[in-house]
């Protein structure tokens, strides 16, 4: 016997908000497919153009007198649609070049260049001259999601050259893959030129001026780092006489899609060999205290301003524990009240040089009429 239909009510239903979200999570990600799908067919379109440019060039010898004309006439056809000017349409040939079809055996569609916008094409065309650095930062803006202006911030930092380039012990500390992973997430050296620090700074002042910038610090760490703490506790009490002892880490950090803690030494001093074997110790009381069920072992990484190679890697050499060393750059310095003592003695005496300004003003507001002086 068939169920009566449910008896109908004004009233919002519990379930309502979950269906609401449902739906708007679907209305959102069928817009990003067709925007995905508009993208992709753009960009297969100005690839088509471009590839029969260069091929009427080699074949019939056209000049560049063909763009100019071409695009004349593109933009009297299709006055209401952009994307047809002469620079463009140089764009669309040299796109077709640095991707010529008998190189991939996928459609341009199909491949990393194929899936970003027009703007991030064109920054990979006039920023790099390597096949394989465009297709290394197409697919790493693919997989991060950055914006053209990010993208440029990251090639013009040589992010490729700097990414997995730190001296480190992961190779022995940690089995593969681990290693390989572990070690592309660190870079050397950082980029840390949106701060500005005096030379008398110390390293709580970096600390500090880091997370002032959290937004960049975090994004030139790199994707899955989060920010646990700053001067985060560790609290070990000794199993013979009961007495607890704290010590602190600059930063502690938890890589997400590395599944372990980062533990950040913050030096602003070059690398030294104690510095591994204090970060051997911070290491195994992070895996004591705070690791949980599922997490990997921790790594530590020590970001120093400059640091040699053969002592580096003896000083790692000597510890078990998986721990990089990383130099990182700064943005200059900072501007303070009091002149560096150094430039005092060319410096004029400040109350002098008030007095000598006021006695000029008076004298030009005499021969001027009380100030009113002639246009210059």
């Amino acid at each position: 016997m068939a169920q009566p239909p449910a008896r109908r009510t004004e009233e919002m239903p519990t379930e309502y908000p979950q269906f609401l979200a449902e739906v708007k999570a679907r209305i959102v990600a069928a817009r990003t497919r067709a925007v995905l799908a508009v993208n992709s067919e753009l960009i297969s379109l100005y690839w088509e153009i471009g590839s029969e440019i260069l091929v009427r060039e080699k074949r019939e010898g056209w000049g560049s007198g063909v763009i100019n004309r071409l695009a004349t006439d593109l933009r009297r056809e299709f006055p209401n649609i952009t994307g047809f000017s002469r620079s463009n349409l140089k764009y669309m040939r040299a796109f077709a070049e640095a991707w010529p079809a008998e190189q991939s055996d996928r459609a341009i569609g199909q491949q990393p260049v194929g899936q970003l916008p027009w703007g991030q094409n064109i920054a990979l065309l006039t920023k790099l001259d390597s096949r394989d650095a465009r297709a290394w930062y197409a697919h790493e803006a693919i997989k991060h999601g950055w914006s053209r202006k990010v993208l440029e911030a990251q090639i013009a930092s040589d992010l490729r050259g700097r990414q997995g380039n730190a001296l480190s012990s992961f190779e022995r500390a940690l089995p593969a893959p681990d290693s390989e992973m572990v070690r592309d997430a660190i870079k050397d050296p950082y980029n840390f030129e949106f701060l500005s620090l005096s030379k008398e700074a110390k390293e709580r002042d970096l600390e500090l001026a880091l997370l002032n910038d959290v937004q960049s610090f975090l994004m030139e760490m790199g994707r899955g780092f989060a920010l646990v703490g700053r001067q985060f506790p560790l609290r070990v009490t000794d199993e013979e006489t009961g007495e607890e002892e704290e010590f602190f880490v600059d930063l502690l950090f938890y890589n997400y899609l590395l599944r372990r803690f980062v533990v950040i030494d913050l030096k602003i001093e070059d690398f030294k060999p104690e510095f591994a074997g204090k970060m051997g110790f911070y290491l195994t009381a992070v895996d004591e205290l705070e690791r949980q069920a599922g997490d990997e072992p921790s790594i530590g990484l020590v970001l120093c301003p400059g640091r040699k190679k053969t002592v580096t890697e003896w000083a790692l050499r000597a510890i078990d524990a998986p721990v990089a060393v990383a130099r990182y750059t700064t943005g200059g310095v900072t501007l303070t009240d009091t002149a560096p003592p150094e430039l005092k003695p060319a410096l004029p005496d400040l109350p002098a040089l008030a007095n000598e300004l006021s006695d000029i003003v008076e004298a030009a507001n005499v021969v001027y009429n009380d100030g009113d002086l002639p246009d210059t």
